[in-house]
């Protein structure tokens, strides 16, 4: 017999708008222990039996999905929780290396993590959930989009706020779209949990993490505070300047100069660019890419497409040390082939990650962003952050490897960059409440901080 999933009273709209077929984008910003793995998981087991097709399920990693849904025992029933909502007797075959399921009808479901987006290849998805949306890469679903749109197929996000970050912005942005279902519900709505367990959950937050911290999370996980900063973000004081200030302007233009490039350059994982200027001792941030598993050609093609559509002049692509460093199979170092393909790298000098972080923290006061960073570069700014110790109750020195240490690192690239660039004579930007830091210049032009 299959598993007959009850709906809580609260999750209903939500529950139809997966299920019914109207609503092909939908949203969900739930308070932790709400059930909203077990809703979208109910909710494609109905729909990959209506409409057979591909089906994805996206973790903001890889490991975190096998942890959380393909391993994850329901601590109430002792059962697996993908046999909760995929029953045996519905599954055809299933492969563990790939998280895979096939279902008796030719339906298929698979875990993924938005942290290995762009090899999500194959029949494009005609459903796909992203859990945890808040933590995922939002490259992810510019990657997936197309493929959705294609099969005229349903996205879901369903997350818990971190941060006013893309998650916060797409349920800003589509809130009043009748072609969306959007949706805010904390513990004050639900009624989900009991006095007794909030209390309870209140107090292992404050032991774990103090007084202020403590209800500042247990704000963000029961009550959706947007507020609260990401824990142990390198750049939350900077971040929170640069949206109070207004200084995330649409009107922002270039000056008539060369555009500058910073480089993260990975192999195995993403690449990372930012598009800035140096005008009046302030640093406009025109742009943010981000691609995983290309080489340099494709790199120098969109930078190209880029010039084009905003008439941006050529400028220097300032590159991390170790893209001098020779490569197996071509012999040349990527500082050669990106001069073979018409770029101008020049290396940034060698210095420590904390000197990275502090000449950011240094920068950011300065920079004015141009709205088109939203989505991926300021998210990533506002979510870069340092690991959490469980043990020590402390954080380590090493940052969080995700998708957000990409655009951070080339973040970093960029301050230890501007100061060697001669600014534009041109009169500082006006935003009001904003004071750009004094600089005085050498006769070489370097500017100091």
């Amino acid at each position: 017999m299959i598993h007959q999933f009850r709906v809580r009273w609260y999750q209903q709209p939500f529950y139809r708008a997966l299920t019914e077929g109207e609503i092909k984008r939908a949203i969900a910003i739930w308070h932790r222990r709400a059930g909203k793995d077990e809703v979208v998981l109910n909710a494609t087991r109905e729909n990959l039996f209506k409409r057979p097709g591909t089906y994805w399920h996206c973790f903001p990693e890889y490991k975190q999905a096998r942890k959380a849904i393909w391993n994850g025992i329901n601590a109430h029933t002792g059962k697996r929780r993908i046999f909760e909502s995929f029953p045996q007797q519905i599954i055809r075959r299933m492969n563990d290396d790939d998280m895979f399921v096939e279902f008796v009808n030719g339906s298929t479901w698979q875990l993924l993590g938005s942290d290995r987006y762009d090899s999500h290849v194959g029949a494009g998805a005609v459903g796909i959930v992203y859990s945890e949306w808040a933590l995922c890469n939002p490259a992810a679903w510019a990657y997936h989009s197309p493929m959705v749109r294609e099969t005229n197929g349903y996205a879901a996000f369903i997350t818990t706020p971190r941060g006013r970050n893309h998650a916060k912005k797409m349920v800003d942005d589509f809130r009043h779209d009748p072609k969306w279902f959007t949706e805010i519900l904390s513990i004050e709505d639900t009624g989900a949990l009991s006095p007794d367990q909030l209390d309870e959950a209140l107090g292992e937050y404050i032991s774990t993490h103090g007084e202020d911290l403590g209800r500042a999370l247990f704000e963000q996980e029961y009550l959706c505070s947007f507020d609260i900063a990401i824990m142990g973000a390198y750049f939350a004081h900077e971040m929170r300047a640069v949206r109070r200030e207004g200084r995330i302007d649409p009107t922002l233009e270039p000056a008539e100069a060369p555009v500058h490039r910073a480089w993260d350059l990975g192999v195995r994982d993403d690449t990372s660019i930012w598009w800035f200027q140096v005008v009046g001792g302030q640093v406009f941030i025109l742009d943010c890419y981000s691609q995983s598993g290309a080489g340099v050609d494709h790199y120098a093609e969109v930078i190209e497409e880029r010039a084009k559509e905003h008439g941006w002049l050529n400028g220097i692509d300032f590159v991390p040390h170790d893209a001098k460093v020779r490569e197996w199979g071509t012999g040349r170092t990527r500082v050669e082939t990106m001069q073979s393909l018409g770029l101008n790298p020049q290396v940034v000098p060698m210095a420590t990650f904390m000197d990275g972080i502090n000449a950011a923290r240094k920068t950011l006061p300065r920079c004015v962003f141009h709205p088109r960073c939203e989505d991926l570069g300021i998210a990533a700014l506002e979510q870069y952050r340092r690991e959490w110790d469980d043990e020590k109750k402390t954080f380590k020195a090493t940052d969080v490897h995700d998708w957000a240490s990409h655009p951070a690192a080339a973040f970093r690239y960029l301050s230890l960059s501007w100061q060697t660039i001669r600014p534009e004579p041109v009169k500082p930007r006006e935003v009001r409440g904003w004071q750009v830091p004094p600089i005085r210049q050498t006769p070489t032009g370097r500017i100091k901080v």
